[in-house]
């Protein structure tokens, strides 16, 4: 700990005009200001005929985001004037560097890690808090497609976000239930202004798993008729490490298509999204030759291949949402209605290939109304109901979770002041939820036995939160927030009972469980100067029956296996605590010399438990990553933004693990070394080309990250070790190409 709390001393600088132009362009573009019509470049901001975001610096830095305008409890504010901790990564940050996926391209943000299944599907933990306890909202809506699986992913196409805010903490008071650890809000490009149309491509190549992805995008709005359309898509073959060679089973393959189409009006407006987003990842089981070690491959597949390996999932996941706003006097009415189409289906037989054996089929409904009042001397007010409805069917030849209904809403009230240097805000919000779970039966050696039973379950919370953020020099700043969360225990908690493929393991629910509550204090101190600034952030946690899932044993102690020899989890719940914090630092001891560092530490406890089941599962390492960036002085004509860094990734040891029954392990320390460089090529003042490079694991260290699930596959009994290594070396290379559209002003 006092390593961590030494990074605290380090910090910041950056140059007023290109905070300014930074400012200028980010503030446009969330109000999609209609400006004179030029032929313009699609990252261009206008005055006249001046480009203002020359030399603008690719990563973000400490100043340059507390001017970000993110939504608070009461509608649009500063982030620096937040009470509650948010992180924000730009379009730049997530246009320059690699990634498999969307969650992949954030997991470097302090407080924020990934529970990951090979290289293609990832989802979010934040501050040690994963699966049903983060919200993802996406095209206004949260993103619902069977999220209480280990392995199933997150389906937003990467392409397609401009932007993401990260907020840290219970979030339920705006998104309800689920909301426990936070919320990740992903943004689409902002509306093209009036009379301007704009087209851009981007492609990429990755040489550790060959994976090929490009993107292509029209957007426009004339006449006040707005229309944004992008088709992308990507493939990869197996990556390989040092230790496993090629890990067969890791390829995938994935598509997708959004379309906008709306019109904007005086004093409001009218948008509808469509989209579909394909995936085809393949599953990793782990199976090996005895004598060699390597992954064993089915006859009839190559571990380079880009077709589907044997076993896989398909999945389709629709979405159509209807964004709908109107001014009434100074405050402003928002309607949302959301519907979401997921199809999953597990494909594992080598002897009847098209017969899928899970098949999940869910259809969600999503709804919310939302108003924001005008600034009334300083004090703002909002309120609303939202919430969902659910249904899932069962169509495939195998079982994990019964079929089952599910319909909930949520009240809420919230109200924010501002007095001097002081912003208070706060509310208070009351959720309930109704499941319905249906009764299945079927044969088993000539008897009929009931895999599930049906049940009904409903669960209500009322939530709030408190806070304040205060000015108490120019540039030190203090926040403190309090907040109460809900989650209500998902269906797969609930009744669980089979094997689940994608885990390698037999899964059995509780329905004794009822729904989590928490307490969540955070205090946050900031400062900033003209070469330092430094940003610290720290919690503390108190969770009712947190809910998990252990390696059952029997009797004697001894762990149990199903018939299918699949190790047996079951979902149980305890009380816990959770404690830790962030720190984020930035040095500028020269305008073009950048040392960048944070770190995240999380220690969770479950209260009046032995030795061995006293840690939280799934609970990250703590991690320090320190990067130093340089930004080379261009006359701005040909080349710009032209900047090299060298990144260190510290992940340090993780003994805090749940040890009972053998649920999981230490995981040892590693650090990863990281190059990354990137410039825009200009021609007349536009960008016509960006192209960034890098050079990920530099080492190729052999490593295992706690929060992968591929650790705990079967022992390589060449080698004794146990499980499947994360990706080895790995060098890229994008390319964004923004085409110059002639518009009229209109």
């Amino acid at each position: 700990m006092k390593t961590i709390l030494g990074m605290i001393l380090l910090a910041n600088l950056c140059m007023p005009a290109s905070v300014r132009a930074w400012n200028a362009h980010h503030k446009a573009s969330l109000r999609g200001t209609e400006t004179t019509g030029e032929c313009v470049g699609a990252d261009s901001i206008r005055q006249g005929k001046k480009d203002t975001v020359r030399h603008q610096p690719i990563t973000e830095t400490t100043v340059k985001l507390n001017e970000i305008v993110v939504n608070g409890l009461t509608g649009s504010q500063k982030l620096r004037q937040s009470p509650a901790p948010i992180s924000f990564v730009g379009e730049r940050q997530l246009e320059s560097q690699a990634s498999t996926n969307i969650i992949d391209a954030i997991s470097k943000q302090p407080g924020v890690s990934q529970i990951t299944t090979g290289s293609s599907i990832s989802k979010p933990v934040i501050r040690g808090l994963g699966y049903n306890r983060v919200v993802v909202v996406n095209d206004g809506i949260r993103q619902e497609g069977q999220q209480w699986g280990d392995e199933h992913g997150i389906e937003i196409d990467p392409a397609a976000v401009h932007s993401a805010e990260i907020i840290k903490g219970p979030a339920s008071l705006m998104y309800g239930s689920d909301a426990m650890a936070g919320v990740i809000v992903f943004r689409r490009n902002p509306v093209v202004p009036q009379g301007e149309m704009r087209a851009s491509l981007s492609t990429g190549y990755q040489t550790n798993n060959g994976m090929t992805d490009y993107s292509v995008n029209f957007a426009g709005n004339r006449h006040h008729t707005v229309w944004d359309t992008r088709y992308s898509g990507g493939f990869a073959h197996a990556y390989k490490n040092r230790y496993d060679g090629y890990v067969y089973g890791s390829a995938f393959r994935q598509q997708a298509f959004s379309q906008l189409i709306g019109r904007n009006y005086r004093r409001g407006y009218s948008h509808l999204t469509l989209s579909l987003f394909h995936l085809t990842p393949g599953i990793i089981e782990g199976e090996r030759d005895e004598v060699t070690g390597l992954l064993l491959v089915p006859d009839g597949y190559q571990r380079k291949g880009y077709g589907r390996p044997m076993p896989y999932q398909e999945i389709y996941h629709y979405k159509a949402v209807a964004d709908n706003s109107w001014h009434m006097g100074d405050g402003k009415v928002n309607l949302l209605l959301g519907y979401q189409r997921n199809s999953r289906q597990e494909y594992e037989e080598e002897e009847n290939p098209k017969e899928c054996g899970l098949d999940f089929l869910l259809h969600t409904i999503n709804y919310n109304l939302h108003y924001l009042s005008g600034d009334m001397s300083g004090w703002k007010f909002s309120s609303g109901i939202n919430g969902m409805w659910q249904e899932s069917a069962n169509r495939g030849t195998e079982f994990l979770i019964p079929a089952y209904r599910l319909f909930d809403y949520g009240l809420f009230a919230t109200v924010s002041k501002e007095i001097g240097h002081l912003n208070m805000s706060g509310g208070i919000r009351y959720d309930h939820r109704h499941l319905c779970s249906k009764a299945l039966t079927e044969e088993e050696e000539g008897n009929m036995i009931t895999r599930f039973e049906a049940f009904k379950r409903n669960f209500s919370g009322v939530t709030g939160s408190l806070g304040m953020a205060y000015e108490i020099l120019p540039d030190l700043s203090i926040k403190a927030n309090i907040a109460r969360g809900f989650r209500a225990p998902n269906i797969s908690e609930l009744s669980s009972n089979g094997v689940h493929e994608g885990t390698q393991r037999y899964e059995l629910g509780n329905k004794g469980l009822k729904a989590e509550n928490s307490w969540q204090f955070d205090l946050g101190l900031s400062y900033t100067s003209s070469i330092v600034s430094a940003e610290l952030t720290l919690f503390a946690n108190r969770i009712n029956r947190y809910i998990y899932s252990a390696r059952k044993a029997d009797e004697d102690g001894q762990p149990v296996v199903s018939s299918e020899q699949m190790p047996v989890y079951q979902f149980t719940a305890g009380n816990a605590r959770l404690w830790g914090g962030e720190a984020r630092v930035d040095v500028h001891p020269t305008h073009h010399l950048h040392f960048g560092n944070s770190m995240s530490y999380v220690n969770a406890r479950q209260l009046h438990q032995s030795r061995d089941s006293r840690n939280l599962p799934f609970i990250p390492a703590p991690r320090w990553i320190s990067d130093v960036r340089y930004e080379f002085i261009c006359n701005g004509r040909t080349f710009d933004h032209l900047f090299l860094k060298l990144q260190i990734d510290c992940n340090m040891r993780q003994d805090h693990f749940l040890a009972a029954n053998g649920t999981e392990t230490a995981t040892p320390a590693y650090t990863l070394l990281n190059l990354q460089a990137g410039t825009d090529i200009r021609c007349k003042g536009r960008r016509i080309l960006s192209i960034y490079l890098s050079g990920d694991n530099l080492t190729n260290r052999a490593y295992q990250n706690h929060l992968s699930r591929l650790k705990y596959l079967d022992v390589n009994q060449a080698t004794g070790r146990m499980g499947v290594y994360n990706m080895g070396r790995n060098f890229s290379i994008r390319l964004v190409v923004p085409l110059r559209l002639c518009a009229q002003k209109l």
